[in-house]
């Protein structure tokens, strides 16, 4: 969703410089791909000039950065996942009625700064069951859990268990925080990487939910590597007693690369394709608010339109988890 608002920024207001706050998402394939049509990422939102257009990261922003872009007179236009504004939903209402918020997740991740920028006088982060340790907690009975929308459920649940058994009245979030993307990918991993010798997670190194993927293979047992595209491929990685290779990709690895590498082993080890369909994913999103009034203002069509984010159908392979065969290896 958030790739596909930042083209429809470029397409809506050619001429224009369209500024990014923070890489758009995790994967250096699309960073680069939007950096070639003149897309500028920043880190700052002082960076950019007066008037410039700001397209915030899926990964969400602390409210001070929305509240200067603002300020500095910059027209805001916000990509953050539908799934992680629902946590920084949930870190306000539970802040508000008096709750601290543990925060499962990696502290330096963009989606936890952001998180723990609705509530930062009552939320701590939580790496680890290690850390539980050094928690400040005033009342045992007002204490809650959020999680990061990236972590691997596996994860997830250790420190989760560790939590409950240090705090037994904590409150769990009315529903599930890690994201259906992320969730799916990791369930059909953990239900296909034994059928397979030999795992490749097609996303970058810097993607929270592609790390998880290859530790989840890891963790049933079965090899793995993270590569950007075909061109990470190895010879030797295909070696005596590699026959079946699982593929997938991290959630916002766009698909073309998923078939490069499919295609690859392919032609390099006369593979066959077999594809399994684990789930069905079939969602629809609203363009972001701000981009809706942005294009009203300009008097643009279409500014109510929704976009559906749905399983492609696709002949080479490659949505989710799909185990090539590689013959005679």
């Amino acid at each position: 969703m958030a790739i596909d608002v930042v083209d429809q920024v470029l397409d809506l207001f050619p001429g224009e410089t369209i500024y990014v706050y923070h890489e758009i998402v995790h994967n250096r394939h699309v960073v680069g791909r939007f950096r070639d049509r003149g897309v500028v990422f920043v880190e700052s939102v002082e960076e950019p000039p007066a008037g410039a257009l700001l397209v915030f990261s899926a990964h969400g922003i602390p409210p001070r950065v929305r509240e200067r872009a603002v300020e500095r007179g910059l027209q805001p236009i916000d990509a953050t996942c539908p799934l992680v504004t629902k946590v920084h939903s949930e870190a306000i209402r539970y802040a508000r009625q008096g709750y601290q918020i543990l925060l499962i997740g990696h502290r330096n991740h963009q989606e936890v700064i952001g998180t723990s920028g609705e509530a930062p006088g009552v939320t701590q982060v939580v790496e680890s069951p290690a850390d539980i340790a050094g928690l400040k907690i005033d009342d045992p009975e007002r204490v809650v859990y959020l999680t990061q929308t990236t972590l691997s459920t596996d994860d997830a649940g250790v420190i989760i268990e560790a939590l409950k058994a240090a705090f037994p009245g904590i409150k769990a979030p009315p529903s599930e925080d890690i994201c259906y993307a992320t969730t799916n990918r990791q369930h059909a991993v953990r239900q296909l990487a034994p059928e397979a010798d030999l795992v490749l997670v097609v996303g970058s190194t810097n993607s929270s939910n592609s790390v998880r993927l290859t530790e989840i293979a890891e963790n049933v047992g079965t090899a793995a590597r993270l590569i950007d595209d075909a061109g990470g491929l190895q010879d030797e990685w295909f070696g005596e007693g590699v026959g079946t290779v699982l593929v997938t990709a991290g959630a916002s690895a766009p698909e073309d690369l998923v078939a490069g590498v499919c295609r690859t082993i392919v032609e390099r080890f006369g593979a066959t394709i077999e594809t399994r369909d684990v789930f069905d994913e079939d969602v629809e999103f609203a363009l972001p608010g701000n981009l809706r009034r942005v294009m009203k203002d300009r008097g643009l069509p279409n500014a109510d339109r929704r976009i559906r984010v749905q399983k492609p159908v696709v002949t080479e392979a490659l949505y989710g988890a799909v185990p090539l065969t590689v013959e005679g290896r």
